[in-house]
Formats: C-alpha cells, structure tokens, sequence
C-alpha cells in the first residue's frame, strides 16, 4: 500500500513544487522592470519619411515639418502663430513677404530667388512650397529673420525648436538606467542611459524624474539613478531688429480738418483764425478710389504753404469710406495693388510738401486684418525715406477690432490714434455719451496695456454731441409688438450737432443741465411737442476732463474732431494741457 501511495505524493508535490515556481515567477516579474523597447516612430507620431516631429520648447507638438531635398519645410500658419507674426503670405498673389525696419523682404512661391527691396538673391533652397492649399516656408528662411535655434535629428526624423531662453537645470546619471516613456517600471524604454550623461530637468516627483536628453526623447528617471544637480542658463546671440520713430519734440495737438471738394480748401485761414496752438492739422484729402488701389485727390498746395507759414504741419488724412464701390479687402490682401495705393499716397505727400499721414481705415472685416498690417508696415518704410510722419487712426479696443493689431502698429507708424469717442453713434439702440469719462479712461488704459508706447499715443476727443430724440410710436399701445417686454414705445434717433448749436438748443428750449460727475460732462432732456430731447453736453468742461486723461497717461498729445464744430473757448482750456 506505501508503495502505491509514494509515486502520488511525490507527483503531487513536484505539482505543488512548480506552482509554487510559477506563482513566484508571476510575483517577481511584477516588480521587475520591462526591457520592452519602444517605436520611437509611433513615440514621435512619425508615419513617412518626408515627416519630420517637431518638439516646440521640449514639447512634443501635433503639427508636423516636410522633408524635401535634405531641406526642413514648415506649415506657414504655425511659423505665424507660433513663431514669428511678421511673415505675411499673400494667397491671392502667392508671395511670402517679411518687412524689416529698412526693407520688405518677398519670396514667391516655388523659387529659390528673393528681393531685399529691388535687389535679388538667392538660396540654395526653395523658400516656400505650395502643396494644394498648404503653404510651407524652409526654416533655415525663417530662422534668419526669428529669434529661435533649431537642431535636427534622424530616425526617426525630428526637429528641436526653441525660442524661450533662461535658466535650466541639468542632472547628471550616476548609474547605467533607462529614460521610460512614463513613470513607471513596467512602462517602455525610451532610451538607455549611461552613467555620466547628462539630462535637463522638467519636473520632479517623489521617485521619479521628468527629463530630456539632448537629441529631444522626453520621458522619466528614477531618482535613485540621477546624481548631481547643476545650474546653467541658456541664451541665443540673435540681433533683434530695432525701429526709429519720427516722434517730434513737443505735444501734439492735432485736429481734423474735413475737406469734402475742392473749394473747402480756400476756407483754412477762416476756420483757423479763432483757434489757438493747433500745431498738427489732418485735412481729409485723400481716399481710396478704386479696385485698384487709386486715390482721390484734394489736396491744395495754397492750403499746405498757409499752415506752414503759420507753423501748423499738414498731414493728409487717407480714408476707405468714401467711395461705397471700393472693396478695402480687395486691395490690402493683395500686394500689387496695395503698392499702388501706397505709391499713389506717398507721390501725393511729396507733391504737396506734406508733413505726414494720417491713415484712417475704418469698418475693415476681420479677414483683412493682416493686409491692413501688412499695408501699414510697407507704408511706414516708404513715409520714413521720405521724412513723412505716420499716424493711425483706431477704434478703442475691444475683442471685435483685436485684428488691427495697435502694438504691431506702433513698431511701424509714428504715432497711434486712438478715436475716443462714438461710445454711443447714430444706429445704437439707447440714447448715451458720445464720449463719457469712463470710456475715455478705458480707452486709454486699454491702448496702453496692448503695448502702445505712451509717447506715441495721441487721444482723440470730440468736438461734436449727439441730441437724442424720442418720438412716441403710434397705436395706443395695446397690439402684440408692444405686448412684449422688448417693446420700446419710442422711436429713437439722433443729429451730431457741434458745441455752440448744441448750446443754443439748450438755451431755446429753457432747458436745465446738470452735472454728471460718473459721465464726466453735463446732461440736459426737455420736451418740445411730445419728443423728448436728451443731450450729453460735449464742452469745454467736458474736454478738459478728457484732456486730464491724456495728461495722466503722458501720451504725446491730442486731436480733436472736428475742426468748426468747437466753441472757441475750448481752446484756452487745451493749450493749458498741451503746450
């Protein structure tokens, strides 16, 4: 019987034996590190050869670079993004233009050719691709204009970006380990790491280390493998482009003449003769014309030698809103012709004598918001050869006119103008200020906080009030429209009147005005038949509490819409504040 029983026991423990063995094994594989590799293709997203990775800052990013001929191309829309907003790519004309403080630079697509102003280069490479719709620049082109570094590697095919430079802390390896793709034992190995190397910190856990080696493989290390710890800072010799301002040597204190034929002109000394140290005057000259980029003329060389000899500079106001027929898009996202418009505005300047520019383009969409840029930049190169000053005129800011860009205006123009005013305008839904103290005050913080130099900010006032009237619908109020909550039981309009008519309005209708301390000007209502009248006086207080805005900001000046429309008291109150 033993016998029978001994072969069984012996079997049952050999089973239990190697169930043991197995058991262990599964435990000790669980606390054993993987030795699984991983594909660094699929790690980079790489899935041809032509695609290159790219790491932004050591980060691994989604967009892609090409490959083609042993040369980096990049997608135009993230170097503009992301890397350098002054390449401008005109899509109607296919030129890739960049504009620096002394020339614009063009690349047309598919050459290797360049012109630096009219002289022609070359390189040894073509500068932009055009692939269907995607448009890709060589980045050895832009990293010559771009204040970033840039390294390449192969197998897989990456390319390390960087345009942020400072401290960094590299980590010495102080034992033979692995950089794994997270942090974890079981996770895959990135790359062996010998002792000795060295990598640079990211962030730091209780057991592990987040890092990158020099090549870009961004992973993790185990604490207990990493050693010392050493400080260094990193920098790139790049030589960034400076700008010069024709900014004069006293305050502005500008006002807009508006000129609407010819005959206007011979009525300067006339206007002028009760105002008092007007030092800049904008008439309303010049605007676009055509498809084409021409412009109307109305300029007077009597007008420029009066204001001369009077010690006033002229700069010659541009507009788009004249002619309804003109398509502003049109012509600024399109190079020829926004040259010509350019050329046309600066053989004017010089046939006038003209002290400078005024350009005041209103009402643009937000897809042309590059091409105004564009136009301001190329207008600027060619005012600034010519000693003409450039000023802007601009909306206050706000996310809907974001796209005029008022700090890349301010590397450009001389000046920037910001309108103060039209807080409330002919088509809005409630009477108000054309120019309350708050908005004023806002305005100009705002221009300031988007990168706008003080010296170069000139506040713009009105010289002009809106009377509101409120005429009672008809109907007894008892239909459906007037049933809503929505109803208003008026209709509202309003006339910009200047000071004194606005004045005279009050005094005809025996009206009261008060003092608004919150609005910063006076507010008068009255009734005349069953309208209803209401007025938020522009006047000499009214400027002058706009003027302390300027002058708390230290802006350059002032300018005043419109000239005629002003009391003429107002004038002692401004040379107070600009003088």
């Amino acid at each position: 019987m033993k016998k029978k029983i001994m072969p069984v026991l012996i079997v049952l423990i050999l089973i239990f034996v190697i169930l043991i063995f197995l058991f262990a094994g599964r435990k000790l594989k669980q606390y054993l590190p993987s030795k699984e590799q991983q594909d660094l293709n699929q790690y980079f997203q790489v899935a041809a050869d032509h695609e290159i990775a790219i790491e932004l800052n050591r980060t691994l990013i989604e967009e892609k670079a090409l490959l083609k001929e042993k040369e980096i191309y990049l997608d135009y829309d993230f170097v503009h993004d992301q890397l350098n907003d002054r390449f401008y790519w005109d899509t109607n004309e296919n030129v890739l233009l960049y504009t620096t403080s002394e020339n614009v630079i063009k690349a047309s697509a598919d050459s290797s050719d360049y012109y630096i102003g009219r002289k022609k280069k070359s390189k040894d490479y073509t500068i932009v691709l055009v692939d269907a719709d995607q448009i890709y620049v060589a980045l050895d082109y832009v990293a010559e204009y771009t204040n970033l570094t840039f390294e390449s590697f192969t197998d897989p095919g990456r390319v390390l970006l960087q345009t942020k430079w400072g401290d960094i802390t590299k980590i010495a390896v102080k034992k033979d380990t692995q950089l794994r793709i997270e942090d974890n034992i079981k996770s895959n190995i990135l790359c062996e790491l010998e002792k000795g190397e060295t990598v640079i910190k990211l962030e730091a856990a209780d057991d592990w280390t987040k890092a990158t080696t020099k090549d870009g493989l961004v992973g993790y290390v185990r604490n207990k493998h990493l050693g010392e710890e050493t400080q260094e800072t990193e920098k790139h010799e790049f030589q960034e482009d400076t700008f010069q301002h024709q900014i004069r040597d006293f305050a502005i204190n500008m006002v807009w003449h508006q000129v609407t034929n010819a005959e206007a002109n011979n009525t300067i000394a006339s206007v002028l003769q009760n105002t008092k140290g007007i030092n800049v005057i904008s008439p309303t000259w010049f605007y676009v014309n055509d498809n084409d980029g021409n412009i109307a003329n109305l300029a007077s060389a009597d007008y420029v030698k009066y204001c001369h000899d009077n010690g006033i500079e002229v700069w010659g106001l541009v507009s788009n809103l004249e002619n309804s027929e003109v398509n502003s898009t049109e012509i600024l996202t399109r190079t020829s012709k926004r040259e010509n418009l350019e050329n046309q505005i600066i053989a004017a300047a010089i046939q006038y004598d003209l002290d400078g520019i005024n350009v005041d383009f209103e009402a643009l969409e937000t897809e042309v918001g590059e091409g105004f840029i564009q136009f301001i930049r190329e207008l600027s190169l060619k005012c600034d050869s010519n000693d003409i000053v450039l000023s802007v005129d601009n909306y206050v800011s706000s996310d809907y006119t974001r796209f005029y860009d008022r700090q890349e205006q301010a590397v450009f123009a001389d000046y920037v103008v910001v309108m103060a005013y039209d807080e409330h305008y002919s088509g809005s839904k409630e009477s108000g200020s054309v120019a309350s103290i708050g908005f004023v005050t806002k305005g100009a913080d705002d221009i300031v906080a988007e990168g706008v130099p003080a010296e170069q900010v000139i506040l713009g006032m009105p010289f002009f009030t809106r009377v509101w009237a409120e005429t009672p619908k008809d109907g007894n109020g008892d239909d459906v429209e007037s049933a809503s909550d929505a109803y208003v039981p008026y209709e509202l309009t309003s006339e910009a009147v200047g000071m004194q008519s606005a004045q005279r309005l009050i005094e005809v209708n025996g009206a009261e005005k008060s003092w608004l301390s919150d609005q910063g000007q006076f507010y008068t209502e009255y009734m005349n038949g069953n309208v209803t009248y209401k007025i938020w006086i522009e006047d000499v207080a009214s400027i002058e509490e706009k003027l302390k805005v300027m002058d708390a900001h230290g802006f350059a000046g002032a300018s005043f819409w419109k000239l005629g429309l002003e009391d003429s008291t107002v004038w002692d109150t401004i040379i107070k504040y600009i003088h």
